[in-house]
């Protein structure tokens, strides 16, 4: 049995201004349940809600808190769509499959803010769109190919130039755009914390403080080990994502843990918030810095992106993004900047999430790629109905053995290069 801690608390402006999570404890003795969930953040507790809804009863231990690796860390942005472009998905994966995955990703979006309505999630959702941005060439063409793919399957997603750009954005930096009406933003720990609450209140149970120490068959079911006690189950759903451990051989080594991060304003003057992302998008950049950035509804700015390579709330290793906020939008030179904080999402081979069913009643999905909030609650979705006697059509992705990733233990050397070769196209414009 492997032995384990609770991991702190992390601050952050998500953590100072959420609503509180549902009261929670660590498992003690002996339970049973149909399905055991491991992992308290998007896809174990979206897994429980429709478990939970469906009549399934539905255990959920987490090691630390609700929501606290990525679910309540990222920005907020809830974007449409996987990594691939819909015509790539469809001829990679043919007719059904692919068909399946594009829609899977359109949909994304709405099952986050229907669930929010039909909960009364407190999270500050708000639908203003997505704006994806280009900076060069090469990215304007994958911006036109965006949209044309998207536009022709009916989804409402209208091209940007310069000129609508700097309209949406309320900067001139960026020649193209496209601006995806599906998408827009919530506070993700207060929607980590509201899945909670309405699966708690459906009939799952939500153990925090309790960390998975050992899985073992056992007859035709499953003992989850914790320090507390065990969890007797018929089927299992592991939901670790970014922070997958070894409690099953291969899960953490089949993606890299590549960290985000996010640094907030105070409240801004109502005259500067309202001429930054005016009509309430959120946006990202196809860019090296992979930047990405809001206004909540408080009047704060988030800026994200990519920082140092470690989990730090260091001010000095957040100036890079605050800089690239100032370059966009220079009254905000004149910003206080109150948080900063990161996180490590799960980024995949192929870029696309992942399942695996390693063996019989066990199924894991993970890898979203920083798309977590809309496809981590499809994903828990999709997983709840297998787990709960689904058959294998119920899973809309590829369904492939744990692939673990050769000299995984170099992956911050990988993620360097990386940059540096995205920095440099960039640079010389294409």
């Amino acid at each position: 049995m492997r032995t384990s801690v609770p991991r702190p608390a992390v601050a952050s402006l998500y953590a100072d201004t959420a609503p509180p999570a549902p009261p929670t404890a660590p498992l003690a003795g002996r339970t049973t349940a149909a399905v055991a969930i491991v992992g308290g953040g998007f896809t174990g507790l979206s897994a429980a809600l429709h478990l939970a809804e469906a009549g399934v009863d539905a255990v959920v231990v987490e090691a630390s808190t609700i929501g606290w690796g990525a679910s309540g860390r990222n920005g907020g942005q809830v974007n449409p769509g996987l990594k691939w472009d819909p015509d790539a998905l469809e001829a990679r994966f043919g007719p059904d499959l692919g068909q399946r995955m594009v829609r899977l990703g359109d949909g994304a979006p709405d099952l986050v803010f229907d669930l929010v309505a039909r909960h009364g999630i407190a999270c500050g959702a708000r639908r203003g769109g997505t704006v994806r941005a280009a900076v060069s060439r090469r990215s304007e063409a994958d911006v036109r190919g965006y949209q044309r793919q998207w536009a022709a399957r009916g989804a409402d997603v209208a091209l940007a130039d310069a000129d609508a750009m700097a309209a949406l954005t309320g900067t001139t930096a960026y020649p193209l755009g496209a601006h995806d009406r599906r998408g827009g933003q919530v506070d993700p720990l207060a929607y980590a914390r509201g899945l909670a609450t309405a699966a708690i209140g459906a009939g799952a149970r939500v153990f925090t403080g309790t960390p998975a120490t050992g899985l073992a068959r056992r007859g035709d079911g499953w003992t989850l080990a914790t320090p507390g006690g065990t969890v007797e189950a018929g089927r299992v759903i592991l939901a670790t994502n970014g922070y997958s451990d070894d409690l099953w051989p291969g899960l953490r080594r089949s993606v890299i843990p590549v960290h985000s991060s996010i640094t907030a304003t105070a409240p801004l003057p109502a005259d500067v918030a309202a001429a930054i992302l005016p009509g309430g998008a959120v946006l990202y950049e196809l860019s090296a810095a992979y930047a990405y950035y809001r206004v909540d509804g408080a009047g704060r700015f988030l800026m994200g992106g990519r920082s140092v390579l470690k989990e730090t709330a260091d001010p000095r290793d957040y100036r890079g993004l605050r800089a690239h906020a100032v370059r966009l939008f220079p009254a905000l030179g004149d910003a206080t900047w109150t948080h900063q904080w990161n996180g490590q999402v799960a980024v995949t081979r192929d870029h696309l999430p992942h399942v695996h069913e390693p063996s019989s009643g066990l199924i894991a999905g993970l890898g979203y790629n920083g798309r977590g909030v809309a496809m981590a609650t499809a994903m828990g979705r999709m997983l709840a109905r297998r787990a709960a006697g689904g058959g294998p059509e119920t899973i809309d992705l590829p369904v492939t053995p744990i692939a673990p990733i050769a000299l995984h233990r170099a992956w911050p050397l990988a993620v360097k290069a990386r940059l540096l070769l995205d920095g440099a196209r960039e640079r010389l414009g294409v």
